[in-house]
């Protein structure tokens, strides 16, 4: 049996480690990010209206509206619209999951960007398909900054 000092010796050791910063990890390319959602499915440009401003002066509220050209039938709809970005901490942004009674495939929200950057829209079709538009956004004031290396 261990004795009372040694239970708080080792109870504070345990406690120093849990305190130790783990070394970040790496963040995720656009590529990547892309991947995930689109998973092997070739992607298409078009067919996404992409609105977002090309310059915004703070990056901690951008208003982004996308819209996808699609009948919104049982038999032709969009599933998802993803938004991704190049250099926020985490690369996707939102996922909207739609349906045909969704009546519009159009989405709109605000966003935080952490720096000038680019910022990808994609639409996945209930065939599979998948079509992307993207726009370069630059940001003077910047947000949600972290350590990115």
């Amino acid at each position: 049996m261990l004795p009372r000092r040694g239970v708080l010796a080792a109870g504070a050791g345990l406690l120093a480690l849990a305190l130790v910063p783990s070394p970040a990890r790496a963040r995720p390319s656009l590529e990547e990010v892309i991947r995930g959602f689109a998973g092997e499915a070739e992607i298409h440009p078009g067919r996404v209206r992409f609105d977002i401003p090309p310059l915004v002066e703070n990056g901690n509220a951008v208003g982004v509206t996308v819209a996808v050209d699609s009948p919104m039938t049982e038999a032709d709809h969009v599933r998802r619209i993803g938004l991704f970005n190049e250099k926020n901490p985490q690369g996707d942004m939102a996922v909207f999951h739609l349906g045909p009674r969704s009546g519009r495939a159009s989405v709109s929200t605000r966003v935080r960007l952490a720096t000038s950057q680019t910022v990808v829209a994609l639409a996945e079709m209930s065939d599979g398909s998948v079509w992307s538009a993207e726009a370069d956004v630059i940001v003077t004031l910047a947000a949600c900054i972290e350590d990115l290396s």
